[in-house]
């Protein structure tokens, strides 16, 4: 009787606790984790590798080409509604961000527009995000900005944390360390965030997708591993 009333209790969470991890430990799912490719697709390419990981044997290794239709990604609709989402997985690089703008991970974002999203990747050699209805960066990306943020090390694997929240929220974390230049949000004093704060922003994300983009010429391999999306902290 016990079990059962616990399956009912279970049954009945909303879904704003909904979460969905991977460690592709038994291969790439690609109806949990369908490619995405908005617009065009000229030349990325995403595959299972067993040559490095996280953890386990494999990992997903997205071959971004280079300009706006070398873009590629994997991806879910699969996240938490209304509220926090929270993103964690580990990533690696091959070669360092430089000063041209670059995503690796996208949030299609119906508050900004249609076919419109929320982009973390990296410009001026650091971290950052992008809004792309505005182009607006987080962190402002003069040098006082640039200093608040940091450099994604290559070769090696990173834990890279993100919290976005429908009250305007987003932290970030690489390797448990809170990177200052990439958080906003109520009670939240950042003083290189004035371009982000211009708008009222409250985002409201209705996917994840990982991979690669660049807006120029700009090439890159990373593979991904031990990734999650949730409504509560998973943590490294």
């Amino acid at each position: 009787m016990f079990r059962q009333i616990a399956f009912l209790a279970l049954a009945l969470l909303p879904s704003t606790f909904a979460q969905i991890s991977d460690d592709f430990e038994s291969g790439w799912d690609q109806t949990k984790w369908p490619i995405f490719a908005p617009d065009c697709n000229q030349g990325g390419s995403i595959s299972l590798d067993s040559t490095t990981a996280h953890s386990g044997k494999n990992s997903l290794k997205v071959a971004g080409a280079g300009g706006y239709c070398g873009h590629i990604f994997f991806g879910t609709t699969k996240v938490p509604s209304g509220g926090d989402v929270y993103i964690r997985s580990y990533v690696k690089a091959q070669t360092a961000l430089n000063s041209d703008h670059v995503s690796f991970i996208i949030m299609p974002d119906p508050s900004l527009g249609t076919n419109e999203y929320l982009r973390i990747g990296g410009q001026s050699n650091i971290l950052m995000y992008n809004r792309e209805s505005d182009d607006a960066t987080l962190p402002d990306l003069s040098p006082q900005g640039i200093a608040t943020s940091t450099a994604l090390p290559t070769n090696t694997w990173n834990c890279f944390e993100s919290h976005v929240s429908s009250d305007g929220t987003i932290e970030t974390w690489l390797n448990n360390n809170t990177i200052a230049g990439l958080t906003v949000g109520p009670g939240v004093t950042n003083p290189n965030a004035d371009q982000w704060e211009r708008a009222n922003y409250k985002p409201d994300v209705t996917g994840v997708y990982f991979g690669w983009e660049s807006y120029g010429g700009d090439v890159n391999t990373f593979w991904y591993d031990d990734v999650s999306i949730s409504s509560s902290r998973v943590g490294c």
